[in-house]
Parts: C-alpha cells; structure tokens; sequence
C-alpha cells in the first residue's frame, strides 16, 4: 500500500486539513480530558503530519463555565501542553465572544497559538469584528466561522462571511453544528461563499445523518479548501467527520493533504483507546438533534435534564429546534423540559407526529 504522505502530489490541489479533536472531542467527554491525553494525542497527530491541532473547551476559549461546562484544566494548561507536543504542526485554538475575550485571544497568543478561529451564530458575523481586528493587529492569522449555519440561507451566509473578511478574516466558512445538513445544502452554501470572498473558505461537519464524510467532500468539491475532521470521530452529540476516513478519500479523489496514512491510523487508534469510552454513535437523539437542527453539544444536557424532569429527550430536540435554540442558550433546556413535563401532566400529546423532522 503506498502511504498517503509519499505520493507525488503532482498537480493535485491541496486541502488543509484542521483536527479539532481535542476541543470538539471535549463536548463527548464532559470537557474532561488530562494532559496525559491531551499530550498523546497532540504528539501523534504531530507525527502523521496533520497540519493544525485545535485544543481547548468544547466551547472555546474562556467557556469553562457551569453553564457550558467546567473544564478539567484551565486554557492555560491545555495550550501549554499541546503547544509542546507540537514541534512540526501548527496549533489552533476557537473562541465565541461571549465565552471568551480579547484577554483571552492574548493569553493563547502567549502560548505561540498559530491560529484562531472566531465563531459567531450564523446571521450575528458582526460580533466577531473587534476580536478579528484585534488579531489582524497582532499578526495572528484568524479565521471567521459562523455557527448553526442551516439557519441561514446561502446568500445571507455568503453576505456574512464577506463582512468577516472586512473585519480582518484571513479565512472563513461554516459549521454544520447540528449535523443537519445534505450534501447538496452543504454545495450550495460553499459555493454562494466562494464567489463572494477571495480568502480560503471552510466546512466542519456534524454526522448526526451519516453525512458527515459525504457532506466534507462535497464542501470541498465546491471550493472549500479547508476541512475539520476529528480521529474516530471525537465531538459533540453525534460526533464529527471522521479524520482517518476522510483524508484517504480525498487523497483517492486526488486531493493532496500532505497526511501520512499509517501515522494518522496510529493517531486515530490512540485517540480511540485513550481519549473516549467509545466512539460517537448515532443514536436515536443523535438523529432527532440533526433532524430539528439543533446543536450537537446540548446532547448530555438534554439527557441529564430530560431524566430529571421525565419527559422525552426527543421532544425535548424537537421543541428547542421549534425555538430556534442555539449555543449559548443552554438555560433554555430546563424551560422546555419543564413545559413538557407540563403538558404530560396536563393530558396533552407531546412529541411522536413530529419525528419527520423539519427544515
């Protein structure tokens, strides 16, 4: 078998492949892992050549936090330990401001981060515009990613990512946070994106519809040239595009990563056995969570109150989609599990005809 990184790469074009493992991963595991982990994980990827290694809360930087969950370990640390287990690949880092601030982007420039992305909900690019020019100022390449990006429609998402690259965005794209998307929606939004800006354009991708791996190729077949995957699959609810299966494809496509084959397998069999009980499942909320659009990292507190409170998860999915519910409005869970439970007392259906999903 010839390996991945020792294949001419001829005329072929090169995607850049981003590895949030250990940030998005840290939504899986209730923001828990420790610097062994952190440590193992990073050298390996490090060792098959993966590009940029994303560490940190599953919310970003400064998300520690009750609401969003508190972190084993403080950014502080995460940064330190991964920044040296990186001698070759470049590390990344995500904020939502809101969570994080701008003392927060100079702590993780102290720490020689490479790169930072800025998230923002999907029509709210505005909010990201004093970080991004903070960054632009200081040197650090930053990109701008708009979250929930099925609420939007192509145009407006194209609309926004043009005003990010105003704010100094050397790179932006979108997050596909609730798996909720189809190869063809996946297509057009990249595409109205690519004709709208001249900086490189991104997709990360959820799998609560089994899309995942479908969904990045068909980002990247429509000009996307930077793509999110995580080893086994690692992150939040469902989890996320599969890293080690992934590359091989876009390398048998004749797209060039630059990733060595047999290091990324050993990577992804590291990350396997040490950093998750198992690997993300698409599960029965897993599929509702992608079907009413709703983000993947509310999968534990959904359960947890939905147990609580004995109503339905699935309803409980449904109805936060019916509310438009996004990152950040986690305190929301607990008002609608609290209404349901309302209702089941009160005689009234809950659930069951709206298992078709809706846009």
């Amino acid at each position: 078998m010839i390996r991945t990184a020792d294949r001419e790469s001829g005329a072929r074009k090169p995607v850049l492949v981003h590895d949030p493992t250990l940030r998005d991963g840290h939504h899986a595991v209730r923001h828990n892992l420790g610097p062994d982990q952190l440590r193992g994980y990073a050298a390996a990827a490090d060792a098959a050549g993966i590009p940029v290694v994303e560490v940190g809360h599953g919310n970003g930087l400064g998300a520690s936090s009750l609401q969003a969950g508190q972190a084993r370990l403080g950014d502080d640390e995460m940064l330190s330990v991964v920044r040296e287990a990186l001698p070759n690949s470049r590390m990344g880092v995500f904020m939502i401001p809101g969570w994080g601030t701008v003392q927060d982007l100079k702590k993780a420039i102290a720490h020689d981060v490479d790169v930072v992305r800025i998230g923002t909900h999907c029509t709210e690019g505005d909010l990201a515009e004093r970080h991004l020019g903070f960054l632009r100022d200081a040197g650090v390449e930053a990109h701008g990613v708009l979250l929930m990006s099925h609420m939007a429609s192509p145009r407006q998402l194209a609309e926004e990512c043009a005003r990010l690259v105003e704010y100094g965005a050397s790179g932006v794209g979108i997050l596909d946070s609730s798996g909720h998307f189809l190869p063809a929606d996946v297509a057009e939004r990249i595409g109205a994106i690519r004709h709208a800006v001249d900086v490189p354009v991104m997709f990360h991708g959820h799998n609560n519809l089994g899309m995942a791996v479908a969904n990045s190729v068909a980002a990247v077949e429509a000009g996307a040239s930077i793509v999110d995957a995580c080893a086994r699959g690692f992150g939040a609810g469902a989890g996320n595009t599969q890293l080690e299966v992934l590359v091989p494809v876009l390398e048998r496509m004749g797209f060039a990563t630059g990733i060595d084959l047999y290091g990324l397998l050993d990577a992804a069999d590291i990350a396997g056995r040490e950093l998750m009980p198992a690997p993300p499942a698409i599960d029965s909320v897993g599929v509702v969570s992608g079907l009413s659009g709703v983000f993947s990292g509310f999968k534990n507190r959904v359960l947890d109150i939905s147990r609580r409170e004995g109503v339905d998860p699935r309803d409980v999915f449904f109805e936060l989609g019916e509310r438009q519910a996004v990152a950040g409005q986690e305190d929301l869970i607990v008002d609608v599990a609290l209404a349901l439970r309302e209702e089941t007392h009160s005689g009234r259906p809950a659930g069951g005809s709206r298992a078709s999903g809706q846009e």
